[in-house]
């Protein structure tokens, strides 16, 4: 077992977010790498708990990935968009605050932004990479 704080965490921040084949600005995230395990076929983790923190009017352009992710409100309301994946047009925006969770599957194209535009917002966020083949 290992007990840490999440302050002595090194927090990195995102500069950009791919999308197809096009990297995309990312405004005001930083994030925290609280726990991570394993690697998919690309060398990302398998598992992974992340430290979120969205600074005033801080955004995260449309993107997808193949991991399932959930993301826990901690501090500030944020608006949590969904687009088609074909067309990439938005088809839902809803408004997030403390102690909601958003669940976004595999591929999904989604996007956020800090609501703010004076505190910063804060979210957990768990990543898993689920595979309909069980022997992978």
């Amino acid at each position: 077992m290992e007990v840490l704080n999440w302050k002595d965490i090194d927090e990195v921040k995102v500069g950009k977010i791919p999308y197809r084949d096009k990297l995309n600005d990312v405004k005001g995230i930083s994030i925290r790498w609280l726990s991570k395990t394993g690697k998919d076929k690309d060398g990302q983790p398998e598992y992974g708990l992340r430290f979120f923190t969205a600074q005033p009017g801080a955004e995260i352009p449309i993107h997808n990935h193949f991991y399932v992710q959930t993301m826990y409100i901690m501090s500030g309301q944020f608006e949590c968009w969904r687009f088609d994946p074909e067309t990439d047009e938005m088809v839902e925006k809803v408004i997030c605050g403390l102690g909601e969770f958003i669940y976004i599957p595999s591929m999904e194209p989604h996007g956020m932004r800090n609501m703010s535009e004076t505190e910063p917002g804060t979210f957990l966020c768990c990543i898993c990479n689920v595979y309909e083949d069980k022997t992978l």
